[in-house]
């Protein structure tokens, strides 16, 4: 393991310090425009198909939106794999730069749909952006532990997750504004590509490492290869649970934000603005979190705030169930934006529910990051990155068919939160046996 001399045990300094090392702040900047493009973009696109490209497809816009999502997350399930296996064979800030190079071509791709108006090449476009990000998040997550301290990691990941939210709230709402405006489609198009070039750019200074296994044999069988992957990890339940933690986690995020544009009309009466104010509020809220996080643990990686924090994002479910408690809306009432919004106490609690929720939820995340990286051998951590990718996919794609089908019978949005803050006590015990497991392996586990 390379890192600073000073870096192994607990930190002692303020995490933001990390910012001065080139073993963190090159990887972090390269990682944060990666998160910003990608949600620049799939904003940008999903704007433009349902106010202007839409008309010119036989196929709903709603349909086509839907349809969307599922083709970014697709690749995750399909190449996560491989994925990890070309991040254990060859040198990781290298692979870094080819796929950031790939990620320039990729946006000119978008560049040409852009200009085409086509939703095809946007789509494929959209799909060969979730392909890159599915190559770079086995070398994202596993390049950490090969650069920093065991002190370091809680830190660490506390300001991934921080920029990963933050550029994912910064690029969603950019994308939206900036296309919409005259001479949009082509600020966004200069964007993408420039945005692409500078996490190129940040990506020349990630020192290197060493490959872990050079000698690999690659192995394309992806459906029995996944199964074995994932067969892999559950032998370590320290490990795998904090796998499934953090797909849980996915899955209660998924589900709030996908349904933020509904709930925001149909059960608040408000326009786009206060759907933005929720996003913004979930972003901020994981952010606080997950720089909380540090300072709680003062750089121990453990797992004991892990289920008390599962409980936490439960609690709070329920109050947003309790104050979404309202008289339906009107349809011909018109909608509210965001300074009428927050002029109401009810709302306000609304608000307070979501930030209560996201920062309970970076309380979460962050812990299980860093015993998946402190506790995976070097060999294993890749492998692993690339199950929770594919485990993070499919519980997304669950909790939308979830989500789905309970408004098909008649639930409400309310409801589907209650419903997932139900799921999210269970979640929590299960979540203590990865807990349990480290104070197994004699590790310090206060009460």
């Amino acid at each position: 393991m390379t890192h600073d001399a000073n870096s192994g045990g607990r930190a002692s300094t303020s995490q933001f310090a990390l910012f001065k090392s080139v073993n963190f702040a090159p990887l972090f900047f390269t990682m944060f425009l990666g998160a910003f493009n990608d949600n620049f973009f799939k904003s940008a696109m999903v704007i433009l198909i349902t106010y202007r490209l839409a008309g010119t497809s036989s196929v709903d816009a709603r349909i086509l939106v839907t349809f969307a999502a599922g083709v970014f997350i697709l690749p995750f399930v399909a190449f996560s794999v491989l994925a990890g296996q070309l991040a254990d064979k060859y040198e990781r800030s290298r692979l870094v730069r080819k796929v950031k190079i790939a990620e320039i071509f990729v946006m000119a791709l978008a560049v040409v749909g852009f200009s085409l108006g086509s939703v095809a090449i946007l789509m494929t476009a959209l799909f060969a952006m979730g392909t890159q990000s599915a190559f770079f998040g086995p070398l994202k997550y596993s390049i950490l532990p090969q650069h920093l301290g065991e002190g370091e990691l809680i830190a660490a990941n506390a300001l991934i997750e921080t920029g990963t939210f933050l550029s994912i709230l910064f690029g969603t709402i950019a994308g939206g504004i900036f296309v919409m405006r005259e001479g949009g489609v082509a600020v966004v198009s200069f964007l993408v590509v420039g945005i692409a070039v500078a996490g190129w750019a940040a990506s020349l200074y990630i020192p290197p490492t060493r490959a872990v296994d050079p000698f690999m044999e690659f192995r394309f069988n992806l459906i029995k290869e996944t199964v074995a992957l994932v067969n892999n990890v559950r032998p370590r339940r320290d490990i795998f649970l904090s796998v499934i933690g953090i797909s849980w986690f996915y899955f209660v995020g998924g589900t709030f934000l996908s349904q933020f544009p509904a709930y925001a009309k149909t059960v608040i009466g408000a326009d786009e603005q206060v759907a933005t104010l929720f996003l913004a509020a979930f972003s901020v809220g994981i952010a606080a979190g997950s720089l909380a996080c540090n300072g709680l643990l003062k750089g121990e990686v453990s797992g004991r705030y892990v289920p008390r924090a599962a409980l936490g994002m439960a609690l709070l479910s329920v109050f947003l169930y309790a104050a979404s408690l309202r008289a339906p809306i009107p349809g011909d009432a018109p909608l509210i934006g965001a300074l009428e919004f927050v002029r109401a106490p009810a709302n306000v609690a609304v608000l307070l529910s979501l930030l209560g929720i996201s920062f309970f939820g970076g309380l979460y995340i962050v812990p299980l990051y860093a015993i998946i990286q402190s506790r995976s051998s070097e060999a294993d951590l890749a492998g692993v990155t690339a199950c929770t990718n594919i485990m993070d996919s499919l519980f997304m794609v669950v909790s939308s068919l979830l989500a789905t089908g309970m408004l098909a019978i008649g639930m409400s949005i309310p409801q589907i939160f209650l419903s997932t803050a139900v799921l999210t006590v269970i979640a929590a015990f299960m979540i203590r046996g990865a807990v349990r497991e480290q104070m197994r392996r004699g590790e310090k586990e206060p009460g």
